[in-house]
């Protein structure tokens, strides 16, 4: 009679090598991370409202932001995407269903939404602007730089902190020095 040879398994029942210890990658986890959170607001996509100054406009999503996407129970066509418009804008977007309703649709490439609901309210805060370029230095900044981080030896080293203070003077301009 041959012995019958058993996986060893954990307490949990499951093979030793399905262990939740183990270090993956964020991007294998990454859908069940906000998957869920997406999902309940009807955006099994989450590029439409990371992307969505590309896909209306930068006209249009300063005045809107999705707010849910539903389709008909078994469906992924002919859905209904709740839009939140700010007050002012209301009756400008409503004559902008159309091509709003065509350029979603033409950025997922398929008839996903049929109709749009519109509802009056703020919107989301708006991210943080990007950081501006630092503007060009006055002559006596840049002698002043110069001065600074000319006496270091190391070439490489004198380079970065150069271009930090560039960077750290050229920042704390004001936007408009006629001012």
């Amino acid at each position: 009679m041959a012995a019958k040879t058993e996986t060893p398994r954990t307490g949990s029942g499951k093979p030793p090598g399905d262990r939740r210890g183990r270090m993956r990658p964020i991007g294998a986890e990454l859908s069940s991370l906000i998957g869920a959170p997406m999902g309940r607001r009807g955006f099994a996509e989450g590029g439409l409202v990371a992307h969505w100054p590309e896909v209306v406009g930068q006209e249009i999503a300063r005045a809107t932001a999705p707010s849910k996407l539903s389709f008909p129970r078994g469906e992924r066509r002919g859905g209904t995407l709740t839009l939140r418009v700010t007050g002012a804008h209301a009756t400008e977007i409503q004559h902008l269903v159309p091509q709003i309703i065509e350029r979603i649709n033409g950025y997922l490439g398929y008839g996903a939404i049929a109709r749009l609901k519109l509802e009056q309210g703020r919107l989301p805060k708006p991210r943080p602007p990007a950081m501006r370029e630092p503007g060009p230095l006055q002559p006596a900044e840049q002698a002043e730089l110069d001065a600074a981080v000319g006496g270091i030896g190391d070439p490489d080293l004198r380079r970065a902190l150069d271009a930090l203070g560039r960077a750290v003077k050229g920042l704390r301009r004001p936007t408009n020095p006629a001012k």
